[in-house]
């Protein structure tokens, strides 16, 4: 029987989702929403079907839209009010009657500042940064509509995302990585494949109400991550700054405000899932050989006369 996804925000952890899924061996169809219309084309040019949607433009026929889909991700970015998915379809989503599973995007901010110490899916919720407090109130809203409707509601606390395209590798070649020392302070993070393997595994043993934290086995300090990067692309690393004289940018700061270790126990006991990139080092080393490869492939097909090169 196929199975439809659909994506409120087909992003980047999305389109691996998608992917994955697609190479599962199972029949899937893909739809999902974007805020931008080139976005769209391109989606709808990879057979994913593709909708506008943010606070001003509201799916004009979400039943339509959504109809037989029976697993639904949340990923957009929530404002001071909450989800924009929930506040405005919810009830619409509600009325799909073939839905076996729904799942939301939040993050590990919702704990907020620990001083270090570790949190798993039990501790109390005190986000100390703004976007923390409007995940928490998102994941609410969505956990709402399981109390209260039955909707088999699943919450993905994330840590820092990265990939492909997106890491600390991309940073240093722009020339705009810097080696930030704070003492004691580490961040978290998971791979996007890991995003996407933690979902199927989510999807094939549904637990409505049920949180989990995604996340690798060794939170790290930045400048170490920064400085691997640059062991594997060749490069001197940047300087080491300490954090009381880096004058970094508000948004930049507030990441450091925080300081915890996330435990990702529950992902692999109940779920069962082994992470593919448990540490920054094999995951960055992944993204290296995956970027290498996809520029063997480019100039494979360049050579063979199918490309001039020039958007590469």
């Amino acid at each position: 029987m196929t199975k439809k996804l659909f994506c409120f925000g087909y992003g980047y952890s999305s389109d691996y989702l998608g992917h994955a899924l697609m190479q599962s061996g199972q029949e899937w169809m893909l739809s999902g929403t974007t805020r931008d219309a080139a976005k769209r084309q391109s989606l709808k040019n990879r057979n994913i079907s593709a909708y506008i949607f943010d606070y001003e433009h509201p799916l004009d026929d979400p039943l339509f839209f959504m109809q037989g889909a029976t697993h639904v991700l949340i990923s957009t970015p929530p404002g001071d009010d909450g989800d924009p998915a929930f506040l405005i379809h919810a009830q619409d989503i509600l009325k799909i009657p073939t839905i076996e599973w729904v799942g939301y995007l939040s993050t590990n901010a919702v704990y907020g500042d620990r001083d270090g110490g570790e949190v798993d899916e039990t501790a109390d919720l005190r986000p100390t940064a703004k976007r923390g407090s409007r995940r928490l109130t998102a994941e609410q809203q969505w956990m709402s509509l399981f109390e209260s409707h039955g909707l088999p509601v699943h919450i993905f606390r994330l840590a820092g995302i990265y990939g492909p395209g997106r890491s600390a590798l991309d940073s240093v070649r722009a020339g705009m990585a810097r080696r930030i020392h704070k003492p004691g302070h580490a961040f978290g993070r998971i791979h996007v494949e890991d995003i996407a393997g933690a979902l199927m595994a989510s999807m094939a043993k549904p637990n409505p109400g049920r949180v989990y934290n995604l996340c690798d086995d060794e939170p790290a300090a930045s400048h170490l991550v920064i400085e691997y990067a640059c062991q594997l692309l060749g490069r001197a690393p940047p300087p080491l700054v300490e954090f009381d004289e880096a004058n970094l940018a508000p948004i930049t700061l507030s990441f450091y405000m925080d300081n915890r270790r996330v435990r990702n126990t529950r992902l692999k006991e109940e779920l069962g899932y082994k992470l593919k990139y448990p540490n920054y080092r094999e995951g960055l080393k992944a993204c290296m050989d995956a970027e290498e490869y996809a520029i063997t492939l480019f100039r494979r097909y360049d050579s063979a006369g199918g490309g001039d090169g020039g958007g590469f």
